[in-house]
C-alpha cells in the first residue's frame, strides 16, 4: 500500500485541465466562489459535476449555519488576536516610556551632580558663578 501526501499551499495557481490529481487538490484547496470559477472556466465535466454537488450541499440551511459559525469563530479568533496585540503593544510602549523616563531622570540627577561640584569648586577658587 502506497501513500502520497499532498501538500495544497504548494499547489501551483495554474492548474492542468489534463492532470486530474492536480484539479482535485485545486478543488480541495478552493476557498472561494472565485477559486471555484477558475475550475469550472476549464470545463472538465468531473469538477463540473463536483462543484455542482458542492453547491447542492451548502445551499442548506444546516450547511450554512455551520459555515456562519465557522465564519464567526474564525472573526472572533481574528478579533481576540488583534486585542492581545494591542495590549502587548500597549504594555512594550509603558515600559518603553518608564525606560526612557528613567534615564532622563538619570541624566538630570548627574547634571545636578555635576553643577553642585562645579559651584563648590568655583566657591574653593574663591570665583563667583556666572
Amino acid at each position: 500500500m502506497n501513500l502520497h501526501y499532498f501538500e495544497l499551499p504548494k499547489l501551483p495557481e495554474l492548474v492542468n485541465a489534463e492532470n486530474g490529481t492536480d484539479l482535485w487538490l485545486a478543488l480541495f484547496k478552493a476557498e472561494t466562489e472565485e477559486d471555484l470559477k477558475k475550475l469550472e472556466v476549464l470545463e472538465v465535466p468531473v469538477m463540473k459535476q463536483a462543484i455542482e454537488a458542492y453547491h447542492s450541499i451548502t445551499a442548506t440551511p444546516e450547511f450554512r449555519e455551520i459555515e456562519r459559525l465557522r465564519s464567526k469563530a474564525r472573526h472572533d479568533e481574528a478579533q481576540a488576536l488583534r486585542k492581545a496585540r494591542q495590549e502587548a503593544t500597549k504594555i512594550a510602549t509603558k515600559i518603553e516610556r518608564e525606560k526612557w523616563q528613567n534615564i532622563v531622570a538619570d541624566k538630570d540627577a548627574k547634571l545636578a551632580d555635576k553643577d553642585v561640584i562645579i559651584a563648590n569648586l568655583r566657591s574653593r577658587l574663591g570665583k563667583s558663578a556666572e
